[in-house]
């Protein structure tokens, strides 16, 4: 979240996330994702700084020792995923029709 001020020097936090792009013209215009749009006084690199640094806060945040870069000789969740993928996919495929088939006359049978 990012603190700027309106035009009539109310001040406002808006999720930098839902910014779609913002535009100067005098003033800023920032255009949201929903479609609204937010006259503001601060100018759009202003605007730019704030939400990087407050990205930077957030990473700070969620990474406190710093982001490490991966060991290439150890697998990664998304490795791992990769090679369940093609594990599925490299199986035969099932008949389902045919199970669902044996599964009634299983059941058929079971009432006589």
């Amino acid at each position: 979240m990012i603190e700027l001020t309106r035009l009539n020097g109310e001040h406002m936090v808006v999720n930098s996330d839902l910014i779609r792009y913002a535009e100067a013209s005098p003033d800023t215009v920032i255009t949201l994702v929903t479609g609204d749009k937010i006259v503001v006084t601060e100018s759009t690199s202003e605007l730019i700084e704030r939400v990087v640094a407050f990205r930077s806060r957030l990473l700070r945040t969620a990474f406190p020792g710093g982001m490490v870069a991966a060991d290439p000789s150890q697998p990664t969740a998304a490795m791992s995923a990769s090679a369940a993928q093609s594990t599925s996919t490299s199986l035969a495929p099932t008949n389902t029709r045919v199970d669902q088939d044996e599964s009634w006359r299983r059941r058929g049978s079971d009432n006589e």
